[in-house]
């Protein structure tokens, strides 16, 4: 079982920067793919980024590639999301989540935090 949490979210200018970070639960985190996810209001859940358990590998959203960075440090259990040049167009609630395969699909992954809002204004 892992538990997630996460904070960091906010309201920002575009052009802004803000940094979310999820805690996870748990004494297998570096087992698990982390992955950040985001819903828009009456949009489906997208994509954002993920991370090998190692943080070798990361992969991307073409949306957000070049402007945002995920990270994870697994002696603290948490993931990070860097987010520079925010767009208006990135207002959403953004989740992380684990799972145990490398995926950008959001059903793959197992566990899923409760949520941050983030909010671009234009």
């Amino acid at each position: 079982q892992v538990q997630l949490v996460e904070s960091g979210g906010g309201l920002v200018q575009a052009g802004g920067s803000l940094r979310l970070s999820c805690a996870a639960s748990g004494r297998t985190f570096n087992s698990y793919f982390m992955g950040w996810f985001r819903q828009a209001p009456g949009k489906e859940r997208e994509f954002v980024a993920c991370i090998s358990g190692s943080a070798r590998n990361t992969y991307y959203a073409d949306s957000v590639k070049g402007r945002f960075a995920i990270s994870r440090d697994n002696a603290k259990n948490t993931v990070y999301l860097q987010m520079n040049s925010l767009k208006p167009e990135d207002t959403a609630v953004y989740y992380c989540a684990a799972s145990l395969a490398w995926s950008i699909v959001a059903t793959t992954y197992t566990y899923w935090g409760q949520g941050t809002q983030v909010t671009v204004s234009s």
